[in-house]
């Protein structure tokens, strides 16, 4: 992948750089007639979230595996099942926060 910030190319740049284009005005205007920004929805994600979850715990539901590891791990017991069910919810948050912090740059 290429370096988004060459300082050569932005060193020859700048040496040829004669200042700004003059343009009678036309930047100014166009800049007064474009819209304002919209604001950044910050709800959608938490509840893309809930919603893959509750998603992924309601089509998991009806398997033993999840039923038995939830027992197992009340219990105290780090059965096989248990394990599983705690690694696929730790990788799950993993990539949910991935995506948080992606989509927050």
């Amino acid at each position: 992948m290429n370096d988004p910030h060459d300082s050569s190319i932005d060193a020859l740049l700048r040496q040829h750089f004669d200042g700004p284009v003059a343009d009678a005005g036309f930047s100014d205007r166009v800049m007064r007639q474009l819209p304002a920004r919209r604001r950044a929805r910050r709800w959608q994600l938490p509840v893309g979230i809930l919603a893959g979850l509750g998603a992924c715990l309601w089509s998991l539901s009806s398997t033993p595996l999840i039923r038995d590891g939830w027992q197992d791990w009340m219990r105290g017991s780090l059965s096989s099942a248990a394990v599983i069910m705690l690694l696929t919810l730790m990788g799950m948050s993993l990539m949910a926060s991935w995506w948080a912090l992606t989509e927050n740059e």
